[in-house]
């Protein structure tokens, strides 16, 4: 398979056994949900009637009151209280194996190929550290929504791209199946793409 440069006449050869495989739909979805749930910081937490501070003296008498019965000031039903089924940290690692990852990325590959969302360029660099800069060298390929692939990513790059939202940049041995599918567009380049075909063949 060959894809050619952006504003180029001369074209990238891109290996069958990584760019022309059948989308595993399947295999995907685990491979997305197994990266989403493994970013999870899982350290939300709340506190229960146990864990809030104070409440242990019995507020009044059990009868002869008027009132509802009470032992503690803590309880879920009162102001300052514990919360009742409260939440805890909780670290939920999934597993997937590294052919299954390959497998899964070259299955991305091969669809964002096949449905021409793949930009080849020769090099991508930046002089200085402008956001301005990186939008302007962007703009040509008509897209905001963007991964950008490179063998390493320069101090420039790395500043001028932190406040963008759709534009992600990262490294061919740091791929991320979730970037790939939510982008738009994917820019790979010639050191990038040898990189890939050395991690993915």
């Amino acid at each position: 398979m060959q894809l050619a440069y952006y504003k180029e006449k001369t074209s990238a050869d891109l290996p069958e056994t990584i760019f022309e495989q059948d989308f595993n739909e399947d295999l995907v979805h685990q491979l997305v949900n197994t990266v989403i749930s493994n970013n999870h910081s899982g350290t939300k937490a709340q506190k229960n009637r146990s864990d809030v501070s104070g409440g242990g003296k019995k507020p009044w008498r059990q009868k002869g009151t008027g009132r509802a019965r009470a032992g503690t000031t803590r309880g879920p039903i009162w102001r300052s209280g514990g919360v009742t089924f409260a939440s805890r940290p909780q670290i939920t690692k999934k597993k997937i194996n590294k052919k299954m990852f390959k497998n899964g990325i070259k299955s991305i590959l091969s669809k964002l190929a096949k449905e021409e969302r793949i930009i080849m360029v020769k090099d991508f660099s930046l002089d200085e550290p402008k956001t301005k800069k990186l939008l302007e060298l962007i703009s040509p390929f008509e897209t905001f929504s963007i991964t950008i692939i490179l063998d390493e990513i320069s101090e420039n790059l790395h500043l001028a791209s932190r406040n963008l939202q759709n534009i992600d940049i990262t490294t061919a041995d740091q791929i991320n199946p979730v970037d790939l599918i939510s982008h738009e567009k994917i820019l790979l380049t010639d050191k990038s793409l040898e990189k890939i075909i050395g991690a993915y063949s």
